[in-house]
């Protein structure tokens, strides 16, 4: 498996890997997926862009963000993780975790955060392996499938 940087041509797999998380689960709070104007603006964008590929196959993707869009946060990033079915317990996500976060240090971050949807067991496992520590439970802040979904913050403190 090949850690490495989005490009153009990764754009409609990671499209599709969101695309379903958005229809049919809950890890994201959109209902429907983003246009590809948005992945083009990401993988434009300042903040990194990574893919997972196995085989030839985008088997997932993470990214960071800005946290808020106040100065006093410059040095924290918010980071995303989302494995393609058939790829995830293999160890994808903590790999693209780890090459995520030797990025994010090289910058000098200071805290990495990630909101997960609950139930999520998988995510959560996924953090904690990688060094997060979950720091609170927000109660029912999303509304999908017609049921609440609390939301979990985990962070990580880089230096």
């Amino acid at each position: 498996m090949d850690i490495r940087r989005a490009l153009p041509a990764d754009l409609p797999a990671v499209s599709d890997i969101y695309a379903r998380e958005a229809r049919e689960g809950h890890a994201t709070f959109d209902h429907e997926p983003r246009p590809r104007q948005f992945w083009e603006d990401k993988l434009a964008g300042p903040d990194h862009f990574l893919v997972a590929e196995h085989d030839g196959e985008v088997a997932g993707y993470s990214t960071s963000s800005s946290y808020r869009p106040k100065p006093a946060y410059v040095h924290t990033r918010e980071t995303t993780v989302y494995v393609a079915p058939g790829h995830q317990g293999l160890g994808t996500g903590r790999r693209m975790y780890e090459a995520l976060l030797a990025l994010l240090r090289a910058d000098g971050v200071h805290v990495v955060v990630a909101g997960v949807a609950l139930p999520n067991p998988g995510s959560q496992g996924l953090h904690e392996a990688c060094g997060f520590r979950q720091v609170g439970v927000m109660r029912e802040v999303g509304r999908k499938f017609d049921r609440w979904i609390d939301l979990a913050w985990y962070e990580l403190v880089l230096d």
